[in-house]
């Protein structure tokens, strides 16, 4: 899995409908995970949290309904976006869907350029820095879109692998991070790199950080991992 691309859980029964999804979701610059039930999505939700779930209501064995209620409980998985999509358009049908924890509920048959519209939506709100967003954080100030950090109105020079690194913890400020946590979002779950790699790039973050002068914002949680602040 590419790192700096969101992940996309598409959970659809319907084989064309789920192909159709994730052809256009891929090509809009997102990885694809593909579901064909509700306890597969769940497996694989245990395996690696995605970024945004895009599921199907009407489902053999464990409905969307049922799958999402599962995940809304969990504090783990909570803050996950869910898009509910369903063939059932009355108002009472939607208000069950959104009560039940989705973020959003889309209607079949529905327009793609729609869909993704809705995804990027929900996904400024937990990853803004995939849409391009500026992000600041104390006198930190970092531009997704141009690639540019600064701080005290000082630019910074970062590599790749640190501007990541950056960009992650600046989406969530005081959340803390395990090495485990780092590597998936911002080297990818497909490549295999040890854990101690971690440490170094965050050893080379603090140095541009702080290259200029001011503390170090890096916090090192014992036994936990690395949180901003």
């Amino acid at each position: 899995m590419s790192a700096t691309r969101p992940s996309v859980l598409v959970v659809e029964d319907e084989p064309a409908q789920r192909e159709v999804l994730a052809y256009n979701l891929e090509a809009e610059g997102f990885d694809v995970i593909r579901a064909a039930s509700g306890d597969e999505a769940l497996l694989l939700i245990e395996e690696g949290a995605p970024d945004i779930i895009v599921l199907d209501w009407m489902m053999p064995t464990l409905s969307g309904i049922e799958v999402c209620r599962r995940l809304k409980m969990r504090p783990e998985t909570r803050s996950i976006p869910i898009i509910m999509l369903s063939a059932r358009s009355e108002e009472v049908d939607k208000v069950r869907g959104l009560e039940t924890g989705a973020d959003d509920y889309v209607v079949k048959p529905y327009s793609v350029v729609e869909l993704m519209a809705r995804v990027r939506s929900q996904l400024r709100r937990v990853r803004p820095a995939t849409v391009g967003i500026r992000l600041e954080y104390d006198d930190i100030v970092l531009d997704a879109e141009t690639h540019k950090v600064s701080r005290s109105d000082q630019p910074l020079k970062l590599g790749p692998t640190e501007f990541r690194l950056l960009s992650t913890f600046m989406e969530k400020p005081g959340r803390v991070w395990s090495r485990e946590q780092l590597l998936d979002r911002v080297w990818g779950r497909d490549i295999y790199v040890d854990t101690r790699t971690v440490d170094v790039h965050i050893g080379r973050l603090r140095k541009s950080l702080t290259q200029h002068g001011g503390i170090d914002p890096v916090r090192t949680v014992r036994g936990a991992g690395y949180a901003l602040g």
